[in-house]
C-alpha cells in the first residue's frame, strides 16, 4: 500500500483541489491515508425491522415501499417539508425530510426503500424525520459512518473510500510476517482494509477490528521501545552508592513501604552508566516529594547537582520550602529560581549553581533560560509531568551530559496504560498513603443547599481553621466577561454571606507576584476562605484548610475534581468537599457519584477514562503520543497485552528491525510517529 500513500487525493473522482483541503482537516493527505481513515461507526442495514416492532429512538433501519407522491409544504421563509407515506404490507409511515428539493426526485411513488433512522410517533402513528435511505436491491448490510468536517459528509467520504478500495492491489505488502499473523490468527492487511470500511457481516467486521488494533498497538509498542533503547549515551553521574537509608533516618516520619519500593528502584537506575528514565505516578499526597528528595540527597552526597521543575511559581515555592525543611541539618543547599526572582539575587544564585555551592535548584521555565548553567548537572525532576511536553524536559536535560530523568505525576492511571502513554519511561507506583492522611467527606448537593453549604463552611472557619470555594472559570479562556463573574462572585459573597470572614481571591489573570501574595497570605493564615478558579488544582498546601465547596461541579473532569479535592486532608483535621451541582445529565451524575463513591485516585482514574477515553484524559498532542486511528487502550486492553508480547518477541530476535522481512513495520513505525512530531524514525 506504500504507493498509495504516494497517491494525491485529487485523483480520486470528485475530489477536487476544495475537498481534498477539507480532507487534509481530517488528517488525511493521500488515497493511502483515506483508505487507513477507518469508520468511528456503524449504521446497521443488515436486519430491517418491521414498522410497528422497530423500537423507539434509537437507529433502525425499515424497508418499506412508498405508497404516496411526496407532498412538499412550506412552513416559513426558507423552511419547506417534504413528506410522504410508506408500508411493510402491514403498517403505515409517515417521512419527513426538510429543505431537501431533491426528495420527489430521489423518492418515487411505489418504489421500495430501506429508511434509516429514529422511528418517533405514536404506536399507532409512527414517523422517521431525515431518514437516509437507499434502494432496497442496492444495499442491505452495514453502512460505515465517518469522522467530519463541515462542508465534507460522512457520505461523500464513503463514496471517496469506494473509489480508493478499488485501487486496492488484489495482494497488498502486509507489514505484519505472516508467521506473527499465524501466531495470532490475523488476517492478511488487503481484507481487513477492505471488511473495515464495507463489511458484509458483523463477524467480518469484527475481523477486521481485531486485526487493524492489533496492528495499531504492536506498531506503536515497537516505535515506543526504539525511543526508548534510542540516545541511551553513558552518564558520567552515576551513583557508586546507595545512601537512600541516610535521608530516611533524618525524616521525622517513616516512610510508606511504596516510597522506600520507588526509591530502590530509583536508586538502582542511577547507579547504572545508562541515564534513568522514570515515571513515579502517585495519588495526591502519596509523598512523591519524599521521594524525590530521597534521590537528590544520594545525588548530592556524590557531588552531582540535581535541577526540579515545577509548572507553576506557586508550586516551585512550595516544593523549595519542603525540600529546604526535609534537607534541614544535612548538608544539602537548595535554592529557587522563578520569573519573580530579584536580578540581584538572580546573578548571585546563577554565580553559586555554576560554582557546584548549590546541589539543588527548583524553579519553573525559568530554569530553560540560557544563562543557568550548573558545574555538574545529574538529575533532573518535572512534576506534572502533562503540562511539559517532551520538548521541555529534553531542553531542561540538555543542561547536563545525559542526566537522569525523573518525571512525576499525580495523576493516577492503570499500569498497563502508564506504560504506553509514558512508552519511553519506565514506571513505579505510590498505592500507599502515608499515615495520617485524611479520609475526605465528599457530598453533592443541589444549588438550593447552597445556603446551608455555606452554613457548614462557616462553622469550620469559625474554629479557626481555612476553606476554598472553587469556581469553574477557566482562566483565559472565556475573555473579561468570565473574569468579571469569578471577581463578582468573590465580591458577592464579601458582601454578603461571608461579610465577616478574611475572603480572598485567586484566579488565572492575576500577576505572578499577586498570586503568590494570596496564596502567602492564605498559608499564613490571615485569609479565611480563598475564592478560586482551578489554579489551585497543583501545588497549594495549606494543613489548616479542611474544606472546600466546588460551585457548578460538573464543569470539571473526574481526574479534575480530584486533584482539587486533594487540596484538603492535609492536616490532622476532619476534611470535606461539597460538589454543588444542578445537572441531571447522565455522565455528568455519574462523575459527581464516582466522587462521593471513592477517595482513591486509581478508581477515579479508571472512571475518567471509561468517560473521556486516553486521548482527552491525556492530551496526547503534549505527549509526544501518537494519536490512534482505532485502537481504545482501555477497551482493546487484551489486544494490548497481546501485541506487547509480540513486540518482546520480535525486538528480541531483531533490535534494530533491520531483517528486510521487517522494512514494512519499520515504515508503519515512522508513519505513525511522524503524525506526532517524532523524527527520530525518519
Amino acid at each position: 500500500m506504500a504507493s498509495l500513500f504516494d497517491q494525491k487525493l485529487q485523483s480520486l473522482k470528485g475530489v477536487g483541489a476544495k475537498r481534498a483541503q477539507l480532507f487534509e482537516k481530517l488528517g488525511v493527505d493521500s488515497v493511502g491515508a483515506l483508505l487507513r481513515y477507518y469508520p468511528r461507526a456503524y449504521e446497521d442495514w443488515s436486519h430491517p425491522f418491521e414498522i410497528d416492532a422497530a423500537p423507539f429512538d434509537c437507529p433502525v433501519c425499515i424497508r418499506a415501499a412508498v405508497i404516496s407522491k411526496v407532498t412538499e409544504t412550506r412552513i416559513r421563509k426558507g423552511m419547506t417539508l417534504y413528506r410522504c407515506q410508506a408500508s411493510d404490507g402491514s403498517s403505515v409511515m409517515r417521512l419527513t425530510f426538510f429543505n431537501n428539493r431533491y426528495i420527489p426526485n430521489l423518492i418515487k411513488q411505489n418504489g421500495e426503500y430501506l429508511f434509516y433512522g429514529k422511528v418517533g410517533g405514536t404506536f399507532t402513528k409512527r414517523e422517521m424525520t431525515s431518514p437516509s435511505f437507499t434502494t432496497s436491491a442496492e444495499s442491505s448490510g452495514f453502512h460505515p459512518v465517518y469522522g467530519q468536517t463541515e462542508g465534507l459528509s460522512s457520505r461523500q467520504i464513503e463514496a471517496a473510500v469506494r473509489q480508493a478500495l478499488s485501487l486496492l492491489p488484489e495482494r497488498v505488502n502486509d507489514p505484519l510476517p505472516e508467521e506473527l499473523r499465524a501466531s495470532y490468527q490475523l488476517e492478511e492487511l488487503g481484507q481487513a482494509i477492505r471488511d473495515i470500511h464495507l463489511p458484509q457481516s458483523e463477524p467480518a467486521l469484527n475481523a477486521a477490528r481485531r486485526r487493524l488494533i492489533f496492528e495499531e498497538l504492536f506498531v506503536l509498542q515497537l516505535g515506543l521501545c526504539q525511543l526508548k533503547t534510542r540516545n541511551r549515551r553513558e552518564t558520567s553521574c552515576f551513583l557508586t552508592a546507595d545512601r537512600s537509608q541516610e535521608f530516611f533516618s533524618c525524616l521525622p516520619f517513616p516512610p510508606t513501604g511504596a516510597q522506600r519500593r520507588a526509591v530502590a528502584e530509583c536508586v538502582a537506575d542511577m547507579r547504572r552508566k545508562t541515564p534513568m528514565n522514570r515515571l513515579i505516578q502517585g495519588d495526591v499526597g502519596s509523598g512523591k516529594t519524599a521521594v524525590a528528595a530521597a534521590l537528590c540527597y544520594c545525588a548530592a552526597r556524590e557531588g552531582i547537582q540535581s535541577a526540579f521543575m515545577a509548572p507553576t511559581e506557586i508550586l516551585a515555592e512550595q516544593h523549595y520550602h519542603t525540600m529546604e525543611k526535609l534537607f534541614e541539618g544535612t548538608g544539602v543547599s537548595v535554592a529557587l529560581l522563578t520569573g519573580s526572582t530579584k536580578q540581584r539575587e538572580r546573578r548571585e544564585l546563577l554565580f553559586a549553581l555554576k560554582a557546584g555551592q548549590i546541589h539543588l535548584l527548583i524553579g519553573t521555565h525559568a530554569l530553560l533560560s540560557d544563562p543557568v548553567e550548573f558545574q555538574r548537572l545529574g538529575l533532573v525532576i518535572t512534576d506534572e509531568q502533562h503540562r511539559f511536553g517532551v520538548a521541555q524536559r529534553a531542553a531542561l536535560a540538555g543542561k547536563g551530559e545525559n542526566p537522569h530523568l525523573l518525571v512525576m505525576s499525580a495523576t493516577p492511571i492503570p499500569r498497563t496504560l502508564a506504560l504506553m502513554i509514558y512508552g519511553d519511561l519506565d514506571v513505579s507506583v505510590l498505592d500507599e498513603l502515608p499515615p495520617g492522611r485524611q479520609k475526605i467527606d465528599t457530598f453533592w448537593i443541589d444549588s438550593k443547599k447552597r445556603g446551608r453549604a455555606y452554613g457548614f463552611l462557616q462553622k469550620h472557619l469559625n474554629q479557626g481553621l481555612q476553606g476554598y470555594i472553587v469556581c469553574p472559570l477557566v482562566e483565559n479562556e472565556s475573555g473579561e466577561a468570565s473574569l468579571a463573574s469569578a471577581v463578582e462572585y468573590a465580591e458577592s459573597l464579601k458582601a454578603r454571606e461571608f461579610r465577616d470572614y478574611r475572603v480572598g481571591l485567586l484566579h488565572g489573570r492575576m500577576k505572578p507576584a499577586e498570586k503568590e501574595a494570596v496564596m502567602r497570605a492564605f498559608s499564613r493564615g490571615e485569609l479565611d476562605l480563598l475564592v478560586s478558579t482551578t489554579v489551585i488544582e497543583v501545588g497549594v498546601d495549606v494543613p489548616n484548610a479542611v474544606i472546600m465547596l466546588i460551585e457548578n461541579a460538573e464543569r470539571f473532569g473526574l481526574s479534575q475534581l480530584h486533584q482539587l479535592r486533594g487540596r484538603v486532608g492535609r492536616g490532622k483535621e476532619k476534611s470535606y468537599c461539597i460538589l454543588v451541582s444542578d445537572a441531571q445529565n447522565e455522565e455528568a451524575v455519574y462523575r459527581l457519584k464516582a466522587m462521593c463513591r471513592t477517595n482513591d485516585g486509581f478508581q477515579i482514574a479508571d472512571e475518567d477514562l471509561k468517560l473521556r477515553g486516553p486521548g482527552d484524559f491525556f492530551g496526547a498532542r503534549q505527549h509526544g503520543l501518537p494519536e490512534l486511528k482505532i485502537a481504545d487502550m482501555l477497551g482493546d486492553m487484551d489486544i494490548l497485552s497481546q501485541a506487547q508480547q509480540a513486540a518482546k518477541i520480535l525486538l528480541k530476535k531483531d533490535p534494530a528491525l533491520s531483517f528486510p522481512e521487517h522494512r514494512g513495520i519499520k515504515g508503519e513505525i515512522r508513519r505513525l510517529f511522524s503524525q506526532a512530531g517524532e523524527t527520530a524514525f525518519n
